[in-house]
């Protein structure tokens, strides 16, 4: 048997095995936490990482459709400049249009002025076809209902031979530049007659003047 120091030896031997076994079972642990938390905060990285390019594709996504938005608005505005551009020239032209149907009104009442009126005609004709060439209408006035969006009525009539509201005379025509209203047709409109004044009565005037 070993004597009382060499159970001392073994037992120290015993103690220091022990104690590396401590220590060697104690790192394990917190090595393994280690990993878990750098793992939790890669993953945490990760999913930021993700969120943000989410964002940046949703924010580019929006850029790109306000700019075709803008594109696109820009077009219109353009195609409306170009259909638009000789409006001011064309309504300039309309007093033309006035003064030679005037004048060949005028020549039809005369018993001599037959060039006149035909040479005047042409011209009338010839303008006529240039403004519609410019896509330039007159506003419809015969037989229809009176229009405030194309009509502009100078006075009312009261007649039972036309219905309320129906256009029944055209002083000045109205045209159109496409779908805008260059100036609106003047005329005049029909409107139903209002109600009779009752008729005196003879008995109530006869009896008043014996009065």
């Amino acid at each position: 048997m070993p004597g009382r120091s060499g159970w001392s030896l073994v037992m120290s031997d015993r103690d220091d095995q022990k104690g590396e076994g401590q220590a060697t079972g104690g790192t394990a642990p917190l090595s393994g936490a280690s990993t878990e938390a750098r793992i939790e905060a890669l993953e945490a990285e990760l999913q930021a990482a993700r969120e943000e390019a989410r964002r940046n594709q949703e924010r580019w996504q929006r850029e790109r459709a306000d700019l075709e938005n803008l594109k696109k608005r820009a077009a219109r505005e353009q195609s409306e400049t170009v259909k638009f551009a000789n409006e001011a020239i064309l309504k300039d032209l309309l007093p033309v249009v006035d003064n030679l149907e005037r004048a060949v009104e005028h020549a039809q009442g005369g018993g001599n002025g037959q060039p006149l009126l035909e040479g005047v005609a042409l011209v009338l004709r010839t303008l006529l076809d240039v403004l519609e060439r410019h896509g330039v209408r007159r506003v419809e006035t015969r037989g229809t209902r009176f229009d405030p969006a194309h009509h502009e009525a100078m006075a009312h009539i009261e007649t039972v031979e036309h219905e309320p509201n129906a256009v029944i005379e055209e002083h000045q025509a109205g045209y159109c530049l496409s779908e805008r209203l260059l100036r609106p047709a003047l005329v005049t409109v029909a409107k139903a007659p209002g109600p009779k004044e009752p008729e005196p009565d003879a008995n109530l005037a006869k009896g008043k003047g014996h009065g």
